[in-house]
């Protein structure tokens, strides 16, 4: 049987079957064999801890400049750093003032040219035509560009939109408000309620000349008043005739006589026809205009979206704002009539509703998240009704003494001189109101009988939440009514540039010499900017400890980003805004006081003295080491110079008796070598000849001839005569001041002295010139050497002595010249960056806690007419003296000293320890009482801890 074998495949086939098997090798999930991660060993507090020291910043700061090399901020700081009280109205006269010169120059430029004015820094022609937007857009500080909702399509003048504009039309009012297309409601119910008052509108709108086409307007901020300069360009909701398309298409969809004429009347004519606000009335435009000044103010048109009534009401008057909750109102009589019923005189109200956006989105006609003013409150006839204004115009409350509900009669109508309509006007009784509305914004007004102090400082806000060790103190000269305000910097005005970090402030009023503390201000749930409190305060020094709450937001970017995402892109805009974010945070620069720079200057005095008493012990220390080794060395050399001149004087006398004995012993040789034969003279002579190799023992054989005496004494050695006389050289010498500083270990010391030592006269060659008998011939030369040899020890012993007798002390301009050298010294260079580990950063270490905040406080007080001139309240802040000596020079003070510091340091050791007290509410101040139950009561009302 035959066996028949499958063809062979094909080149194709084969190519075929080859990548299907690589797509199967392909698709097998691989697996790496990874390195476990070794895991360190900690007890739980330690991660605590080490979490701890990664999630805050170890370089605490905040950018307070944006724009390089910005001249104009010094200016500003100096400016802002000087806490004198002055008039409410005088921040007011001078802005006005200022506003009315700008306007007035810029007519004279225009009429010199024969032009309008155009502003080039708020161009809304040149923002739309070109689409940079940064008139209508704030800068970006997310990840991802939200889309801006505003699409104007044209801009025109005030004289090419109105055919007979006037700016105010039987002046401004309530009824003229109408929102446009931004989310301002909280601005234009501000304005509302401001038009209840006679000439505060007014007093916002300084300067303008409609025919230049120029307007000056007034705005408050962080405390001051501020002037802003406009031209009369508003921005349309449809495009032009010549560059429209599908309205143009439309339009000419009938035969008309003008059609470009009759489209501009029909599209944009009128107030009908701007994109923002408008007033009611066709030709009036003193509404357009200030929003668009106040969007300005603020960088842009998104910028001034979304807000609080009470905020705007600030922003127009100087005033200050309260925010009051209805489930908060302890007496509600008490709120009827002295605040209610004080509208539009020391008081002007705003409210809302749904405040915390979880509702239905409509009470009854009344709109959630929205702002409405407080116009009137009347008490007729029993009835207690409000007057209340939508800025919409439109959209009204439903219920009882709604338009057309059954309470109104036509006796009420006049009463209360009321026509119905869908004008945004609506009456409310004080019942319905109180359960309608949750939230009111009570803004106290100041007349030029207020005056004001204020100061600005920047804190580093940690993230555990508790009174600041930064804090403000005033004096205040005269018992009187008094508002305290805690403010925060409007970020409004630098949106894009706010960083990531929100502040809720919050203060706790201290007299001097009480023990509770006299009023805490209350947090609001949606109102930031500020907090304060109103009271009577009699005349002395009070204590403002500051408690700030931060908040993170994450999707925010870091300004640092922000300003590189759009430095290339949006220049003209980040320049802008830099400015005013630049200007901003000057007011809260830290410029040293007279009392930190003489603090300054007495910690580095005591600085410089104790790197100078550290030097010189390490000097002396080094050259006392030295004088112990010289004197160690000195007394070993004398003590090896004794013993040698001690045998010395024995081998002398030696050689004395050795020389008597061998004259008697010529004697009795002469005698004896009368009487030998002569052979026999020879013979012995030839015997006792020397050896030219002579051994060791030579030197111990006694030798009787007449040559043996010239023989057997030997010249000193060299060796003898250089341990005999050492070497200066062989002397240390004095170490210098660079080798002293260098502090040497205990066991160097010993060596040192041991080395020193060996380097002393050598005990060998005092044992060689023993067994090297001296010559006959040398031995007077020898002798006058030993002689001279005994001479020089006593000279050198006495010099040596002289030498070392004690150690110098050092100057204080030696001292200085090392400390300089020192300071001048390079630094060493850095060590090599560690190897990076196979651990990513911690998410907390490589982004970690950093908030700065910039506050102010604000002190309203009234004067009388004699007390105009007078200086009232003085401000000041008190900041941690970063120069604190430590504890262990502390320690080391006298008692007398103490004593005389115990007054200043132990009052501000006990407002530390103020700051650092817990409310009485927070759950956590029982655990923190000390002693029985009186010092535990004088505890809670002081808020400082008790002291034995």
């Amino acid at each position: 049987m035959s066996v028949i074998f499958p063809a062979p495949p094909s080149e194709a086939g084969y190519l075929n079957q080859d990548v299907e098997g690589r797509t199967v090798m392909a698709e097998v999930p691989v697996t790496l064999t990874t390195i476990p991660k070794k895991s360190k060993q900690q007890t739980p507090q330690e991660a605590i801890d080490e979490f701890w020291s990664k999630f805050t910043t170890k370089a605490p700061g905040k950018a307070t400049t944006v724009i390089p090399h910005n001249e104009y901020v010094e200016k500003a700081a100096k400016r802002s750093t000087k806490a004198v009280g002055t008039n409410t109205q005088t921040s007011y006269e001078e802005a006005a003032a200022v506003c009315k010169a700008k306007v007035a120059k810029i007519v004279k430029e225009c009429r010199r040219v024969n032009q309008k004015y155009r502003d080039p820094h708020f161009d809304l022609e040149f923002d739309l035509k070109w689409g940079s937007r940064d008139t209508l857009e704030s800068l970006c500080n997310t990840k991802e560009k939200p889309d801006s909702d505003f699409k104007p399509k044209s801009v025109k003048r005030v004289v090419d939109i109105f055919d007979n504009p006037k700016f105010y039309i039987e002046g401004p009012t309530a009824n003229d408000v109408r929102q446009g297309r931004d989310g301002d409601c909280w601005l234009l119910a501000a304005l509302c309620t401001l038009s209840n008052k006679p000439s505060l509108i007014e007093r916002v709108c300084v300067a303008r000349d409609e025919q230049v086409g120029v307007y000056g307007f007034v705005f408050h901020r962080d405390g001051e008043w501020i002037s802003e300069i406009i031209d009369d360009k508003l921005f349309l909701t449809k495009p032009d005739f010549d560059e429209s398309f599908l309205e143009r298409i439309l339009w000419e969809d009938r035969e008309r006589i003008n059609s470009e004429e009759q489209y501009r009347k029909a599209y944009q004519s009128g107030s009908g026809a701007l994109y923002f606000a408008q007033c009611e009335h066709e030709n009036e435009t003193w509404l357009p205009l200030l929003e668009k000044a106040y969007a300005k103010a603020h960088g842009d048109y998104a910028a001034i979206e979304g807000g609080f009534t009470g905020e705007g009401i600030e922003d127009l008057t100087g005033g200050v704002t309260s925010e009051l909750y209805t489930t908060d109102i302890l007496d509600k009589e008490y709120f009827w009539k002295e605040e209610l019923m004080k509208v539009n005189d020391e008081f002007l109200f705003g409210c809302s509703t749904g405040m915390w956006g979880v509702g239905w989105g409509d009470r009854k006609g009344i709109v959630e998240l929205h702002a409405y003013s407080i116009m009137k409150a009347v008490d007729i006839d029993g009835q207690r009704l409000l007057l209340l204004k939508n800025p919409w115009g439109k959209g009204e409350w439903k219920g009882a003494w709604s338009d057309g509900s059954k309470e109104w009669t036509a006796e009420w109508l006049v009463k209360l001189n009321h026509r119905f309509g869908d004008d945004g006007n609506f009456w409310i009784s004080y019942d319905d109101l109180l359960r309608k509305y949750q939230a009111f914004d009570r803004t106290r007004l100041f007349g030029p009988e207020w005056k004001v102090t204020a100061l600005w400082t920047t804190l580093s806000i940690p993230w555990t939440l508790d009174y600041h060790d930064t804090y403000f103190a005033f004096t205040l000269a005269k018992t009187g009514p008094v508002v305290i305000v805690l403010s925060q910097l409007d970020d409004r005005y630098y949106r894009g540039l706010e960083g990531q970090y929100r502040y809720e402030l919050n203060f706790r009023l201290h007299k001097d010499g009480q023990e509770d503390y006299v009023v805490r201000s209350i947090s609001s749930y949606c109102q930031n900017r500020s907090v304060n409190v109103e009271l009577e305060l009699e005349e002395g020094e009070y204590t403002v400890l500051l408690k700030i709450n931060a908040i993170r937001y994450m999707d925010k970017l870091p300004i640092e980003e922000v300003v590189r995402d759009n430095a290339r892109d949006r220049r003209d805009k980040l320049v802008s805004v830099g400015m005013s974010y630049d200007l901003a945070h000057s007011k809260g620069k830290v410029i040293e006081t007279s009392e930190e720079k003489k603090a300054r200057k007495e910690a580095e005095k005591r600085k410089k003295d104790k790197q100078r008493q550290e030097l010189k012990k390490k000097i002396m220390d080094a050259r006392n080491r030295d004088h112990y080794l010289r004197v160690k060395r000195h007394n070993k050399r004398q003590e090896k110079k004794a013993k040698a001149k001690a045998k010395a004087q024995a081998k002398k006398a030696a050689k004395a008796e050795k020389a008597k004995s061998k004259e008697a012993a010529k004697k009795e040789v002469n005698a004896t070598k009368e009487e030998q034969p002569e052979t026999e003279k020879e013979k012995h002579v030839q015997v006792l000849s020397p050896s030219p190799t002579p051994g060791p023992d030579d030197s111990k054989k006694e030798v009787v001839s007449d040559s043996g005496t010239d023989s057997s004494v030997e010249t000193p050695s060299v060796d003898s005569e250089k341990s005999r006389h050492p070497s200066p050289k062989s002397e240390e010498q004095p170490t210098e001041t660079s080798k002293e500083l260098k502090e040497s270990k205990p066991d160097d010391v010993s060596g040192s002295g041991e080395v020193e030592g060996g380097n002393g006269p050598a005990t060998g060659g005092l044992e060689d010139s023993k067994d090297n008998k001296p010559k006959s011939g040398e031995e007077g030369d020898i002798e006058e050497k030993e002689n001279h040899t005994g001479d020089e020890d006593v000279d050198e012993s006495s010099s040596d002595e002289s030498d070392i007798s004690s150690v110098s002390e050092i100057s204080d301009r030696e001292l200085d010249i090392e400390l300089e050298r020192r300071a001048n010294a390079p630094l060493p260079s850095p060590p090599p960056p560690a190897p990076i580990g196979p651990e990513e950063p911690d998410e907390f270490e490589s982004n970690p806690w950093n908030a700065v905040a910039t506050v102010g406080l604000r002190v309203y007080y009234k004067v009388s007419d004699e007390d105009k001139d007078k200086e009232i309240v003085k401000l000041r802040v008190i900041r941690p003296d970063p120069y604190a000596k430590d504890k262990d020079e502390d320690e080391d003070k006298d008692n007398e000293e103490d004593k005389k510091e115990s007054g200043e340091e132990g009052k501000q050791e006990d407002l530390k320890k103020s700051s650092k007290g817990l409310d009485v509410d927070d759950s956590s101040k029982d655990a923190t009482l000390e002693g029985n139950n009186e010092q535990r009561k004088k505890s809670i009302l002081s808020l400082i801890p008790p002291i034995d």
